[in-house]
């Protein structure tokens, strides 16, 4: 479901990128791992031409990213079986994660055509800002990252930036690295009032606001600009007087307060950040 921990950007991304490709006649089907042996086997909801084909890979149920690298050899078994008992061959192989990029390159194996990969992520931007042993990527995960850049035919970056810390951390071949920022959907973004927005949120229309929209947890710092707030209290009262620190975020269906949620409310009590 999307907004919780785990489902993010990137799914929103596929989801929306695999619509948008299919409104110009492409057909488009996204493979992902089964965790719910419930629900239909292919499902007919990212519009024409769009199917998501859920592969049972494992156990069919939620599991750590970290047990999925465990279970790839299968989930590639089962696309391939999916292919072949469809009669479908396909033009192109759209890889979105590390893991994903790995799956490609066995399903490249009997599907001559190009891979293009995204890595939405990198685990050594991720070890550049961990704060403990275990925020830090694997280095399973980096020799997989590094392997995936060798053997995609094209790889984009979502920014200039991702670009350089391809070439800075993996040593990328540049000629294969193409920057796509990601779109937008206007129809759901777009600018309206100022004070209409704020009241939709239940921000108050204070002389300034600082947003923070995202995932509550970690790796997201919001720890770090609570901390900032409170320097800035303490520091230049006068400055931020009537300015309305938003945090918004979190998991909407969990009615119980995740442990980052309760640190992050804690914090905010002991800087006295009112």
């Amino acid at each position: 479901m999307l907004g919780g921990k785990k489902t993010g950007g990137m799914n929103v991304y596929v989801r929306d990128f695999a619509r948008e490709l299919g409104c110009y006649g492409i057909q488009v089907d996204v493979f992902t791992r089964s965790q719910d042996d419930c629900q239909p086997r292919v499902k007919h909801e990212l519009g024409p031409g769009g199917r998501v084909i859920h592969v049972a890979a494992g156990p069919e149920e939620p599991i750590p990213v970290a047990e999925v690298a465990n279970y790839l050899d299968e989930f590639a078994e089962g696309v391939l079986a999916f292919a072949e008992a469809e009669g479908i061959t396909y033009d192109l192989i759209h890889s979105h994660y590390w893991l994903s990029g790995l799956v490609a390159e066995k399903l490249q194996r009997e599907w001559p055509v190009p891979i293009v990969h995204m890595y939405h992520t990198l685990g050594h931007m991720k070890n550049l800002i961990a704060q403990s042993a275990s925020e830090r990527a694997p280095q399973d995960r980096l020799d997989g990252e590094a392997h995936v850049l060798e053997i995609a035919d094209r790889v984009i970056a979502a920014t200039a930036a991702e670009e350089q810390q391809l070439v800075d951390f993996y040593h990328a071949d540049a000629a294969k690295l193409r920057v796509i920022p990601p779109g937008v959907d206007p129809e759901r973004f777009h600018p309206i009032e100022s004070k209409a927005a704020k009241r939709k949120v239940g921000i108050p229309c204070g002389d300034a606001n600082i947003l923070f929209v995202g995932r509550i947890e970690p790796l997201k710092g919001v720890d770090t600009l609570l901390r900032a707030m409170s320097i800035l209290q303490e520091r230049h009262p006068d400055a931020i007087k009537g300015t309305c620190l938003a945090i918004i975020g979190g998991d909407p269906w969990n009615e119980d307060r995740d442990s980052e949620m309760a640190r992050l409310q804690q914090l905010r009590a002991d800087l006295d950040i009112h």
